[in-house]
């Protein structure tokens, strides 16, 4: 029998293990402070102004995916391997969400307002500058943070914010009882500032200044380009269904299918975790191949798939709770939880493919299947959301999410046989 300081022992000794558990622990002590940030959002806000928020920010996330054009993954794919290469890619990184983060907000304020006539240009635009500015700068710079394993950073940016959340949603819901989705944006806006910053400042005093490579960011800009459309196409998917329950003005319905949602991502922490912790790896791993990464997607789909399981499962038992503790206004959300309890393990089956595929230098096949499967819920969702409402939006996202992972596994096996097929 092993001894529990050996174990131990053999747990921090391996960095992959470290890692998860820092994502895990910052992820895991956060979550408290993400449950107690959309209990008091939603008493705050209640189905009608939470759906406002949540169709707004479903609209903008489409478009904001954008922003950094794939230098997030960029950067991590080659300075993964490769420390010294720092400096340039960070800098490149830094000027393309500046850039191009600037041009979607006016970009946004513009178009959302005409597809969505209940959302003001005002709450577009605090949304706009949070999501395609401060949110991408702070993703890009947990990337680096990824790149040197250090994901403790990560972990304590991801619990900070949360905190900062949770504290201004309390402090709203003390002094205002109810606020509108305008006052909301506002608020948070300032949080997402104070984040942005914060997390830039730790990648220089960590890593030191950027510089700007022009001739990199001409050299990496198809690179980028392609993680961008593998990341908007997942995006669609995600998002598209309360962006179009917002277009038709379901604004109440959009609040029940969005908490459920909320809910299914809270639980998705654990996955998330692993899965961040070892993407990195997957690179260094793709060195030798699809075979190896492949190798390594089995490792991590034994460990995710059964938590993915045990998850739907609590979900389905434990979604009564959900209107007792938000609100009466929520009690939809019951049977949305239910219907999208199978999301956690449709999720690890297909996460598990993708980085290995990316991590092997197939992105552009992990692209086309989101592609595809885009397109699938695009079509799905304009005659399922009109018909059914969020009832229509929870089949889609179930079809795209278990296609996906269809995709995603037949392309890996096939990449697979074509390498062993030349190697004969």
């Amino acid at each position: 029998m092993v001894s529990p300081r050996k174990e131990w022992a053999r747990i921090r000794s391996n960095s992959l293990a470290r890692n998860a558990s820092w994502m895990f622990f910052g992820r895991g002590l956060s979550i408290g402070f993400q449950a107690l940030y959309f209990i008091l959002l939603a008493r705050l806000l209640g189905s009608t102004e939470y759906g406002i928020y949540a169709g707004v920010v479903a609209m903008v996330g489409i478009v904001s995916i954008y922003a950094p054009l794939g230098s997030g993954l960029t950067l991590l794919r080659h300075i993964s391997p490769d420390h010294s290469k720092f400096a340039p890619y960070w800098g490149n990184a830094l000027v393309t969400v500046l850039t191009l983060g600037s041009l979607f907000v006016g970009f946004l304020i513009w178009v959302v307002p005409l597809l969505a006539h209940s959302y003001s240009w005002r709450l577009v635009l605090c949304v706009a500058i949070g999501d395609c500015l401060c949110g991408q700068l702070t993703d890009v710079a947990s990337r680096v943070f990824m790149a040197f394993e250090k994901l403790r950073i990560t972990a304590s940016l991801i619990l900070l914010t949360n905190l900062l959340r949770m504290v201004l949603a309390g402090l709203m819901l003390w002094r205002l009882h109810h606020a509108t989705a305008q006052q909301w944006v506002i608020a948070i806006v300032v949080v997402s500032f104070i984040g942005c910053c914060l997390a830039v400042t730790l990648v220089t005093r960590y890593y030191g200044k950027p510089s700007l490579s022009l001739r990199l960011l001409r050299q990496r800009t198809g690179e980028g380009f392609v993680y961008a459309l593998s990341s908007s196409s997942a995006g669609i998917y995600n998002s598209f269904d309360k962006a179009m329950l917002g277009h038709y003005g379901m604004n109440a319905a959009n609040g029940i299918y969005s908490m459920a949602y909320r809910v299914i991502d809270l639980c998705m922490i654990p996955i998330d975790s692993i899965h961040n912790a070892a993407f990195p790896r997957f690179f260094q791993k793709g060195v030798g191949g699809v075979q190896s990464t492949r190798a390594y997607a089995r490792r991590i789909l034994r460990i995710t798939a059964p938590i993915g399981l045990l998850l739907g499962a609590c979900l389905f038992l434990a979604a009564p709770v959900v209107p007792h503790v938000v609100g009466k206004s929520f009690e939809g959300s019951v049977a949305a939880l239910r219907w999208l309890c199978l999301l956690p393990v449709l999720r690890s089956l297909h996460y598990s493919a993708g980085d290995a595929l990316t991590g092997a230098g197939h992105q552009n096949l992990r692209l086309g299947s989101q592609v595809a499967v885009a397109a699938f819920n695009f079509g799905v969702n304009l005659y399922l959301i009109p018909q059914y409402g969020w009832l229509g939006a929870a089949w889609s996202s179930l079809a795209s999410d278990g296609l996906l992972a269809v995709f995603n596994w037949t392309g890996l096996l096939r990449v697979q046989a074509i390498e062993r097929a030349s190697a004969a």
